[in-house]
């Protein structure tokens, strides 16, 4: 996952101690976290790919009493300090808990002692267990069926109540909050700055007209970043055959079509076929409004933007420039201009159909 929540707050006002927290994060201090509530790890731990929190896979000694809850190998997730609250991350797991009862593929935090949500050594962090898988395979319209089936479901849970401490996904929060962000903290070189300001603001013109134009769209609780690798595949003839969604860390508020433009790839024809096998399969349970296939490239600008924000935020973490050598160039800022040049001429043509 490269897309991740920005905080309130910009990287000067974040407090010292977060700056390089991970380092505190040893084996050792995993394996302790752990013990804290009664998971005792054999020592074999795996980190899994996460830029934003740290994930490890762990296998348990499986002492009695915790084997049948845990399963042999888990997840554990510490979440990045003072990116979300604790009554933030509790909504999530809550969210993916009403999912989980209503027979949806979702992979959630477990329950022990009580509690999904943990502290120890000033890591909160959750245990979820081992769900393998692969990626899906889009090209095959009847697992887009599959999936938008699974959609629709979400759908009509996350449409049950509102979230009351995640934020939404809007113009402000993911386009001129990061805006914002970037400008504030000098992250743009001089020789780009008024041209990447320019296009923003033109590209954040288009696409605020072409929001209202869309009218009274439902905002529900959504999965947020429903790209490929956040669903595990697994085959049919297997038990548990089909998806199992997955990271529910930027679960927001914001319309349905969120959580299926991020599926599509490809030229326009092809985007065609793929969106209208996903909404065949999400209305056999639940209506989709056409009017939000206006919002797609509005939604993809509002991540291009926000992607750049994140990599900025984020910069202090050691693991950030070693693997985006190439962020804050005026190579990559000119790149990101062309890219809003081009959103802005695409949230003006025609939108997708189904």
């Amino acid at each position: 996952m490269i897309d991740d929540s920005l905080t309130d707050l910009p990287p000067t006002a974040m407090p010292p101690e977060a700056l390089h927290a991970y380092e505190k994060l040893t084996p050792d201090v995993v394996l302790d976290a752990l013990a804290s509530v009664g998971l005792l790890g054999d020592g074999r731990l795996m980190a899994l790919s996460s830029y934003e929190n740290r994930v490890y896979q762990v296998h348990l000694e499986t002492p009695a009493g915790t084997g049948d809850a845990a399963g042999d190998i888990v997840v554990v997730k510490f979440y990045r300090p003072d990116r979300w609250s604790d009554l933030q991350i509790v909504e999530e797991h809550d969210f993916a808990a009403e999912l989980m009862a209503a027979e949806i593929p979702v992979v959630g935090a477990l329950v022990i002692q009580g509690r999904t949500l943990h502290h120890f050594q000033g890591f909160s962090f959750s245990v979820s267990p081992r769900r393998g898988g692969r990626r899906p395979e889009l090209e095959d319209f009847s697992v887009l069926e599959w999936i938008g089936r699974f959609l629709a479901r979400i759908h009509t849970v996350g449409s049950a109540q509102p979230f009351k401490h995640r934020p939404a996904l809007d113009l402000q929060t993911f386009g001129f909050a990061s805006r914002d962000l970037l400008l504030n903290g000098n992250y743009l070189p001089l020789d780009m700055a008024s041209r990447w300001l320019k296009a923003f603001e033109q590209a954040m013109d288009v696409a605020q007209a072409v929001f209202e134009s869309a009218g009274d769209i439902r905002s529900l609780r959504l999965h947020g970043d429903c790209h490929p690798g956040n669903i595990l595949w697994t085959p049919e003839g297997l038990p548990g055959a089909g998806p199992h969604f997955v990271d529910l860390d930027d679960a927001r508020s914001g319309p349905a079509v969120q959580d299926l433009w991020m599926l599509l790839s490809g030229e326009r024809a092809q985007c065609l076929r793929q969106l209208g096998a996903l909404v065949d399969g999400y209305e056999e349970f639940r209506e989709f409004d056409r009017r939000e296939l206006a919002l797609i490239e509005p939604l993809r600008t509002l991540r291009l933007v926000h992607y750049s924000a994140w990599l900025a935020q984020r910069w202090h973490d050691p693991i950030f420039p070693i693997n985006f050598p190439w962020f804050g160039s005026s190579d990559y800022w000119k790149g990101q201009v062309d890219m809003l040049e081009e959103q802005t001429e695409a949230m003006q043509e025609a939108p997708l159909v189904a």
